[in-house]
């Protein structure tokens, strides 16, 4: 009887892996590379690439992206890699231009242990690389730069068991126009109708007291002072690095001039009614212009930020095998409208990666990822029912897979405990030894 031993190669690993800690590796000195590629090379350049953990690393890299799951932000998470396995985590979410996003990782262990984040926007078919870290010291803060789809990926060092706790949240990108940051004070929004809806309107309307002073909310250039019909006296200012222009409108008063140097929170001029605003209460016109055209203002500006939900599905449960109470659903996303990607019967094994809201991130036995709400499983500690061994049950795999390692094999008649099932095969305990047993 062959029983699967894998202290060797993983004495093998931890031995290339002390080996690869303190080597540099290969970099390519005409583009840096991600801490994540720098890791992959070194991998390569010690020969674990072609070990089945160093290939399984590579692998779990590769696939996590093309199954990752959706999320919508803000969110949290709090999440678990075990050291005996080779995981890796991906999500995918929307963000709008404008935004500023903030994404936080804390370690337990907060030293020692690496995990590698990379966010890409996935525009096309060809994700494009736009932050990278290895350590969580500091938080990932980035402008968003282009509406669409984001990418991001958590992969822990090989042989590293460390707990984490993710935070995704957006905000503005740049300041508010007027001291008082209070988004009541916004009444006229994107896309609103304006001359009987002959045209929409193409920005926010900020309201205050007359000649309220309408602030520089980023660093930059004052471009352009001037009047005109409909935003009666106006000034044009361009953040510095920026690819766009901002517009005040219906000003009382213009104090900046053509040229000027602005920092954050200089006066450029005083809220009034000017313009085609002669009628209306005194507000700001703002607007946003890019060589495309005007666009929603509001992502770059919104004083309203919104906190992750709390986590309410309990830790205790994460990197342990659990099963279903009842029939449930896998979902796409830890949400209640999400499209169900598979229905589960009672008992059915999985295993809990992360918490999120009262949602667990699990991971089936055939590598099937989704979410489940928290109240639907229970750790598969106590048995279902008793089982009697048959001929063809005695023979017990590390996965419920008949090609798997042959972990043992049982005795015909022998009682062992029924844990809970996956497909055609059957999850027992007998003795000390767990595993997988044909039904």
């Amino acid at each position: 009887m062959k029983i699967y031993r894998p202290a060797l190669w993983l004495f093998c690993i931890a031995m290339a892996m002390g080996v690869l800690s303190c080597k540099t590796g290969s970099v390519n000195l005409f583009k840096a590379a991600s801490p994540h590629e720098q890791y992959q090379k070194k991998l390569v350049n010690v020969g674990l690439d072609k070990t089945a953990m160093g290939s399984a690393w590579l692998n779990a890299a590769t696939m996590s992206m093309q199954k990752a799951l959706d999320i919508s932000i803000p969110y949290r998470e709090n999440g678990y890699f075990a050291a005996d396995r080779v995981p890796a985590t991906a999500y995918k979410f929307n963000a709008t231009k404008g935004q500023k996003l903030n994404i936080k990782l804390n370690k337990k262990p907060s030293a020692g242990a690496l995990i590698y984040i990379d966010v890409w926007h996935s525009a096309d078919q060809t994700p494009k690389l736009i932050a990278s870290a290895d350590t969580l010291n500091n938080p990932i803060i980035f402008d968003i730069e282009e509406t669409g789809a984001y990418l991001i990926r958590l992969q822990p060092e090989l042989l590293q068991s460390v707990a984490y706790e993710l935070e995704i949240t957006t905000g503005a990108s740049l300041a508010f126009p007027i001291k008082s940051k209070n988004a009541n004070s916004i009444k006229s929004y994107w896309g609103d109708g304006r001359d009987n809806d002959a045209r929409k309107h193409e920005g926010v309307d900020i309201f205050g007291s007359f000649r309220t002073p309408v602030l520089a909310i980023a660093e930059g250039t004052v471009t352009r002072v001037n009047e005109n019909n409909l935003g009666g006296k106006v000034v044009w200012m361009r953040p510095r690095g920026k690819d766009y222009t901002l517009y005040y409108a219906h000003l009382d008063k213009q104090i900046a001039v053509e040229g000027q140097e602005v920092k954050i929170g200089d006066t450029v001029g005083l809220m009034g009614n000017t313009g085609n605003a002669r009628t209306t209460p005194p507000h700001l016109h703002f607007g946003i212009y890019t060589a495309n055209g005007a666009v929603n203002p509001l992502p770059f500006i919104d004083p309203v930020t919104k906190t992750p939900v709390a986590i309410t599905a309990s830790g205790n449960n994460l990197n342990k095998i659990l099963r279903t109470k009842s029939t449930a659903k896998m979902v796409s996303s830890p949400d209640r409208k999400a499209n169900v990607l598979i229905s589960l019967n009672t008992g059915t094994i999985l295993l809990a990666n992360a918490a999120t809201g009262n949602y667990y991130q699990v991971e089936l036995p055939d590598g099937s990822i989704g979410f489940i709400q928290s109240n639907s499983l229970e750790q598969a500690i106590e048995p279902l029912k008793k089982l009697k061994i048959n001929l063809f049950q005695q023979e017990v795999y590390d996965r419920p897979d008949s090609l798997a390692a042959l972990k043992t094999t049982l005795k015909e008649g022998q009682r062992v405990n029924l844990l809970g099932a996956f497909g055609k095969y059957q999850l027992v305990n007998a003795d000390t030894e767990t595993g997988w047993i044909i039904k």
